[in-house]
């Protein structure tokens, strides 16, 4: 039986980091997946999808060449083709990994894996021991109950990002990241969409100006939103699907060709004999404490199954930190009020931390600084001036509490305030910082100053 000192169940983001950076660390090592290296993440989730928004942004660019003063055709949009150029960007990170492995003597071990106690896992007809384990298994998609989920015509993430054909009229039940980004590119490609959200807006966890203003650009670019409402039925009909909403005022039936189910996750821990280990399910997730452990004896959970925020980064960063604490280094805490949340619609959301409503119902005192992109030299000259960049702070000391922002490429703009935060710098501190002009980076400079009543620009 062969023996390691950590062995990390599921090669996704936070798996595969963690396998590495035991690698590097000297770690005997060995990955356990049962089905792709980079997981949801990389196969069927955050990566193939930043492709297709990739297609529809250059498509909605050609389209509005006019703009900049550029004549163009008839515009053919081959969607087939963006998913090609979409896996091709999937099997060169797969690659990439396994390659990184070799680099660093990990082992993968392809197969299903059950944990039979605390340090011995069974993968096929084989058991290994390992002194440390940890559990990075992931979630995949929740389903609504009574809505059958065929792959054709109704649909999770993972069928719907490897379909060759964009629909013509969808419906997304679900107004979260990954609905709206779906919802995004169909209508780029030309389908009628309509966005179906149970609680009062889109993004419900997010900044609720941001999410207004995020429901008006989307609006725009012809996506309708049934908010405050709920999918009572779907029924299949030939080549398509009657889709029976309740909204607060009236009970609607939409025919389309495409159901997206975009309502959340579900940890994939069935038949992994987490238990057996020692550990506590709650719900499907993995228990850990603040050093996500799941028992007192070697035995760690990371990324979506530990039920903390369910992003790929996040679980890279536990998958790395676990690992240094594992070899005896001396990691950095992790602080997850600075990690950043995204989602890839144009225009884009990035956040971090608590939104204004928050931190006043946590009884904080903050102010709070905002800056307009249409005050921006460079979003004007981009030709990208919607949204803005807005931070929370504590009134008596000036912590970053949160920031929110919607624009042009803000996804790029958010390291700047997660760093602040990080070594515990101040709204004084960002608005201290000299950028270069012109850029997008400067409203977040902006917003810091305004904070304090002291930005130039508006």
């Amino acid at each position: 039986m062969a023996s390691y000192d950590l062995a990390i169940i599921g090669a996704g983001p936070g798996g595969y980091v963690a396998a590495i950076r035991g690698g590097q660390l000297g770690l005997k090592t060995v990955c356990i997946e049962r089905e792709a290296v980079g997981g949801v993440c990389l196969n069927w989730g955050c990566v193939p999808s930043k492709s297709l928004i990739r297609n529809a942004e250059v498509l909605r660019l050609v389209r509005n060449a006019g703009d900049f003063g550029i004549t163009t055709g008839p515009v053919e949009a081959d969607y087939g083709a963006a998913l090609k150029r979409s896996r091709g960007v999937v099997d060169r990170l797969g690659k990439g990994i396994k390659a990184l492995f070799r680099n660093h003597g990990v082992e993968l071990l392809e197969g299903e894996a059950r944990l039979l106690d605390g340090h011995t896992i069974a993968v096929g007809g084989e058991r290994i021991t390992a002194t440390n384990v940890i559990v990075a298994t992931g979630s995949r998609a929740a389903t609504l109950p009574g809505v059958d989920v065929d792959g054709k015509v109704v649909m999770t993430y993972r069928e719907a990002i490897v379909s060759a054909t964009a629909p013509t009229r969808a419906v997304i039940i679900g107004g979260g990241a990954a609905g709206l980004e779906f919802a995004y590119v169909y209508a780029a490609y030309g389908a009628h969409v309509t966005v179906v959200e149970m609680e009062p807006r889109i993004l419900p966890k997010e900044d609720a100006e941001v999410s207004a203003a995020l429901t008006r650009s989307l609006k725009k670019q012809g996506i309708d939103f049934l908010t405050g409402s709920k999918v009572t039925g779907v029924e299949r009909d030939g080549d398509g699907a009657t889709v029976h909403v309740e909204t607060p005022d009236e009970r609607v039936s939409l025919h389309v060709d495409r159901v997206l189910v975009s309502i959340g996750i579900v940890p994939n821990t069935d038949g992994l004999g987490i238990e057996d280990a020692g550990a506590v399910l709650e719900r499907g997730y993995v228990q850990v404490d603040g050093e996500l452990r799941a028992n007192a004896d070697g035995l760690f959970a990371i990324g979506d199954v530990a039920g903390t925020l369910p992003l790929a980064h996040v679980a890279q960063a536990q998958g790395a930190y676990i690992v240094e604490r594992i070899a005896g280094e001396d990691p950095r805490p992790l602080d997850y009020q600075a990690m950043p949340r995204a989602v890839y619609t144009n225009p884009q959301v990035a956040s971090m931390g608590l939104t204004e409503e928050e931190a006043g119902a946590d009884g904080r005192q903050v102010k709070v600084g905002k800056f307009p992109f249409l005050a921006s030299a460079r979003a004007l000259a981009a030709g990208a001036s919607e949204g803005f960049a807005k931070v929370v702070v504590d009134a008596s000391t000036g912590e970053l509490l949160g920031a929110h922002l919607i624009g042009h490429d803000v996804t790029e703009l958010l390291g700047e305030l997660s760093l602040a935060r990080i070594v515990e710098g101040t709204a004084f501190d960002v608005g201290a910082v000299v950028n270069a002009h012109p850029t997008l980076s400067e409203a977040v400079k902006e917003a810091a100053l305004a904070a304090e009543g002291r930005a130039i620009h508006i």
